[in-house]
């Protein structure tokens, strides 16, 4: 293992009961290669292969870290929602741990609106200037909490993630699927009793006590911190008076100027983009405004030739209509005259 990756021993995995899975008649078939033996029809995982995919994991999360990637920390079980929270905020990541909302990735833009709201509400709260009702000022705290609850932990998150970390996929099953839909890469905690077809990048382990899954979030978030620094230090910062208390903050400012750098390359490519477009509009109006071949010849433009036409029209129109009145006046002379009928005397 690196020197720049979290370390931990088999030992520690022991005292945190990651060994430990279901009983062997929840076991599915498919988890049957990362189980060592039975023992009081408990399944027990096998903790060398633990290690090893474990430390692939690490080292996964440690280079999206260090390309500016987003992470997402899934978690909803009572157990695992305190954990999951505290070790997102600490590496300055996002998370869900109160309930995976339907179309929280697929349908990112309904999504988008509500964070919106939520933003809109908190600023409102925040004013001091603008006047509440008591009603009005507990009706504003019950949507925000409502929205936290749901929406609190990725309001800051700006677009789809690039890893989703998951703990309990049997649980987080909708979160999988809307992921894999989208070809978001997974990473999860697979218990025995779970199924890791759909897992690009699994973590065999017991997802139920609460010391194991406070191991994952800690060796996580460590890898992703290191990740960050060593982009820190590509930019040329000083991570030297950085501690590991302020290190949430000093990475959410790091992140900051990350996106203004990428905000202003956006604009910069959509302002080449518009300049491109305005450019091709000019030669196409330019290549329709040129006379053609006859006009050339004639000398006349386009313009020119369509009054032309216009008033050859009305002319012919006029032509017509005179001819029209010579036939009724030819008609009118040609007819005979009628005669009387008298009456016998």
């Amino acid at each position: 293992m690196s020197k720049d990756l979290p370390n931990f021993t088999i030992r520690q995995l022991i005292e945190a009961g990651v060994h430990f899975g279901h009983k062997s008649m929840r076991r599915n078939p498919k988890m049957s290669k990362y189980i060592f033996t039975t023992r009081n029809n408990v399944s027990i995982i096998d903790l060398n292969k633990t290690k090893d995919l474990l430390n692939q994991s690490l080292k996964i999360v440690k280079e999206i870290a260090k390309n500016n990637g987003r992470i997402l920390f899934v978690a909803t079980k009572k157990q695992a929602s305190d954990p999951i929270a505290e070790s997102a905020k600490r590496c300055g990541q996002y998370f869900v741990n109160f309930r995976w909302l339907g179309g929280m990735l697929t349908n990112w833009k309904t999504v988008s609106q509500s964070i919106k709201t939520l933003q809109k509400i908190e600023d409102q709260l925040a004013d001091t200037e603008v006047g509440f009702n008591k009603k009005e000022k507990l009706v504003l705290q019950r949507e925000r909490l409502k929205l936290e609850q749901n929406l609190g932990g990725i309001k800051n998150m700006g677009g789809y993630p690039d890893l989703v970390f998951v703990i309990d996929t049997n649980k987080e099953s909708l979160a999988i699927a809307e992921a894999k839909k989208l070809n978001i890469p997974i990473m999860a905690i697979v218990d025995t009793n779970c199924n890791p077809d759909n897992i690009n990048y699994i973590i065999p382990g017991n997802d139920d006590s609460a010391k194991s899954i406070k191991l994952y979030c800690r060796l996580i978030s460590d890898a992703i911190i290191s990740g960050i620094k060593e982009n820190m230090i590509a930019s040329g910062i000083d991570i030297s008076k950085v501690d590991n208390d302020s290190i949430s903050a000093s990475l959410n400012e790091f992140k900051k100027s990350e996106s203004k750098k990428n905000d202003k390359k956006e604009i910069e490519n959509n302002d080449l983009e518009k300049k491109k477009l305005t450019v091709k509009k000019s030669d196409s109006q330019a290549n329709d405004e040129e006379p053609k071949e006859s006009d050339k010849d004639t000398g006349k433009t386009s313009t020119e030739k369509k009054s032309e036409k216009k008033l050859s029209n009305k002319d012919d129109k006029k032509s017509s209509g005179k001819k029209e009145n010579k036939k009724e006046e030819v008609k009118v002379l040609t007819k005979k005259p009628t005669k009387k009928t008298t009456k016998n005397s």
